[in-house]
């Protein structure tokens, strides 16, 4: 998958900034998607201090752009546009001050449309990635929310990636039936985006009126709406897992549905079922969890774990593009 993106993007690069400019992981990445081709990234940081984290870390990233947030000639305009954006909610001493950070100052380079997206959140929390997103690039038009996904891969026995996307599992926390029926779409789009035709289940622990709960309800209200909806794409719900992803329960369980037994995109209840739900698939099924991916912004912009290493912010780059 990743040599397709990786193919795709060579033939039309986009520019990618990353925030955290001294990490040795952002430059170990970096410095690779530079000497591959795949993107144009764009590090932010004092210039000198950069060089000299990449030279330590043993990295080259020379012809790799870098921006000094503290020192960048055309800083008059990036403070009136943003005051302008966030109409009288900051003043313009306050914008100037936000701008000083790294998280703003990208964002505002996205807003601007001198990046095509940004990748943070090595060092910074989701919520510093997410907010400056949120208040200066917002949401797509007829987007209330920004929700988030997850794409599970692991290596398949005849050599195609076994694929999954998980949603919501980090973002929304409990989400309202209008959110589930947001989450569900978007996370549908994203699947398409990496060539994966999106089969839907709406996850609870009751399959088609098995269970009471108000948590079925949601799930099975907002299963209504999407299916009352114009979709391109199969959905089914209310579903457990096993009857969502095992044909042999699915027969059982839900015998009439066009999903059950064989759907490859999972919208959680809640992020508490959604964040255990794809960290048992990772660590007691071996697959690789990309993401946390950002869906319903009008730019790519996505949030990296703390804990994430190299490789992945190297993969998430990609996605990253791919996603312009």
């Amino acid at each position: 998958m990743f040599e397709k993106l990786s193919a795709l993007l060579k033939a039309d690069q986009r520019k990618i900034v990353f925030p955290e400019g001294l990490d040795p992981r952002i430059l170990e990445a970096t410095a690779r998607l530079h000497r591959e081709g795949i993107l144009i990234p764009i590090l932010l940081g004092n210039q000198d201090e950069v060089k000299v984290a990449a030279k330590k870390a043993g990295f080259t990233i020379d012809g790799i752009e870098i921006i000094d947030p503290l020192n960048y000639t055309k800083i008059d305009a990036m403070i009136e546009k943003m005051v302008e954006l966030r109409k009288g909610k900051m003043t313009k001493e306050e914008c100037a001050e936000a701008l000083k950070k790294s998280n703003y100052f990208g964002t505002m380079l996205v807003k601007m449309g001198y990046a095509d997206g940004l990748l943070g959140g090595a060092t910074y929390s989701t919520a510093d990635t997410v907010r400056p997103a949120l208040q200066i690039v917002k949401t797509k038009p007829g987007n209330n929310i920004v929700s988030s996904c997850f794409l599970m891969r692991r290596p398949g026995k005849d050599g195609e990636d076994e694929r999954y996307m998980m949603a919501d599992c980090a973002i929304c926390i409990n989400p309202t039936e209008d959110e589930l029926v947001e989450i569900a779409t978007e996370t549908a789009r994203t699947a398409r985006k990496f060539s994966l035709e999106p089969k839907v289940a709406m996850l609870s622990y009751s399959t088609m009126g098995s269970g009471k709960g108000e948590t079925v309800d949601v799930v099975r209200n907002a299963t209504a709406k999407l299916k009352a909806m114009d979709l391109d794409f199969a959905i089914d719900g209310e579903l457990q897992f096993d009857a969502a992803f095992s044909p042999v329960v699915a027969k059982t369980k839900a015998p009439h549905s066009a999903v059950a037994g064989q759907a490859n995109t999972f919208i959680f209840p809640n992020i508490d079922a959604g964040n255990i739900g794809y960290k048992i698939a990772q660590r007691l099924g071996d697959f690789e969890a990309i993401g946390p991916i950002l869906q319903g912004l009008n730019a790519p912009i996505n949030d990296l774990s703390r804990g994430c290493n190299a490789e992945e912010v190297y993969k998430m780059a990609i996605l990253t593009a791919s996603l312009k």
